[in-house]
């Protein structure tokens, strides 16, 4: 279970702003005198954000906020492009729970013995499922600039696995989405179910709702840790879902120990010391809480602040653009000036 502080059920009481849509909340009204906070200031700055699809936060499972931008509809599915990463990692976690993989330490020939026979390739006979989790294979990536070559490919496994080991397994962190698509290869091999099906059996239903099929790679593999679709409410009951222990609807979807295990901070950002990777999440501090989110290209984001009991899901344009980067700074803003510190305020009302 996430470590969090238990919060008594009167110390916060939504208040819908406007229906049907919740869009704030205040303290419990023990005096007139008692200031109302709201979630106003949040939602105008999300406002101002051409590239915004949609925003949406719960507290103890509570909606109070749900606002949809620039045209899209509630209803739309959202690519929710590197979210699925964290999808993916769940569905590690339920394929171990149930031992159709043995444990995280598993080395990946076992999968691809026929890619990896080559006695000269002992470093990459080395690297566990784990190291694919925590992007610590030591292969060179096939994200960013490598993407186009790689998709490209005729074989995106074979592709992903000729990379060369630009560090021993299990030490730097090379973010890399053949990493993940290296998992869902294994999980289609592990189960004898397409990852689409795999996890529309042990994840979808369990929650409550159907998840859509997705790009397949030319041999068929659905994509690992990209192009997966899911509505923004879906996004925000997978992140309640963890913020529960790996709870849904009372049914155990995603076993606790993979849950706080996949939170757990394991390497570090090249690029940002403060910011830390687990099993398929990112961990870093927000407004002074521990936050672990999921982040995908172009602003699609799930974040967790387990100590507020915290959701919020973010969808938007998953196209390149010129501002992503300043879109992307302004997301986190919102999060941690405009919507952190008013649940904290709440709370401690």
């Amino acid at each position: 279970m996430i470590p969090r502080k238990f919060l008594a059920p009167s110390l916060i009481c939504i208040c819908i702003l406007s229906l049907p849509t919740p869009v704030g909340f205040a303290g419990a009204a023990t005096s007139s005198s008692r200031r109302l906070l709201t979630l106003d200031t949040a939602i105008a700055q999300a406002t101002k954000l051409p590239r915004l699809h949609s925003m949406l936060a719960s507290v103890r499972g509570e909606l109070v906020l749900e606002r949809y931008f620039n045209g899209t509809k509630s209803t739309r599915l959202a690519n929710i492009k590197s979210v699925s990463k964290s999808v993916v990692s769940a569905l590690v976690g339920i394929a171990i729970e149930q031992r159709k993989i043995p444990n995280v330490k598993q080395p990946i020939s076992h999968y691809f013995p026929e890619l990896l026979k080559d006695e000269r390739q002992t470093l990459k006979q080395q690297i566990t499922v784990e190291d694919l989790l925590t992007m610590r294979s030591g292969l060179e990536s096939t994200s960013n600039r490598n993407y186009g070559a790689w998709v490209l490919s005729p074989n995106w496994v074979r592709h992903a696995l000729s990379r060369p080991m630009l560090s021993p397994p299990g030490t730097t962190m090379i973010y890399s989405t053949g990493n993940t698509h290296l998992l869902s290869a294994i999980l289609t091999k592990a189960t004898g179910k397409s990852t689409w099906q795999y996890a529309q059996e042990t994840l979808a239903k369990p929650m409550g709702f159907t998840l859509a099929p997705w790009m397949q790679d030319p041999q068929g593999i659905y994509f690992g840790g990209n192009e997966m679709t899911l509505t923004p409410r879906q996004m925000l009951a997978f992140g309640e879902m963890y913020l529960q222990g790996g709870k849904a609807k009372g049914v155990q979807v995603v076993p606790s120990e993979w849950v706080e295990t996949s939170l757990t901070a394991r390497t570090v950002s090249r690029r940002e010391s403060d910011r830390f990777y687990g099993y398929g999440w990112w961990v870093r501090e927000l407004a002074g809480y521990q936050t672990y989110y999921a982040w995908g290209y172009g602003g699609q984001f799930i974040f967790l602040v387990p100590e507020l009991d915290l959701v919020v899901a973010v969808t938007s344009v998953s196209e390149p653009g010129a501002e992503r980067r300043d879109h992307l700074g302004a997301i986190y803003d919102i999060v941690e000036s405009s919507i952190i510190p008013v649940v904290a305020q709440n709370t401690a009302l």
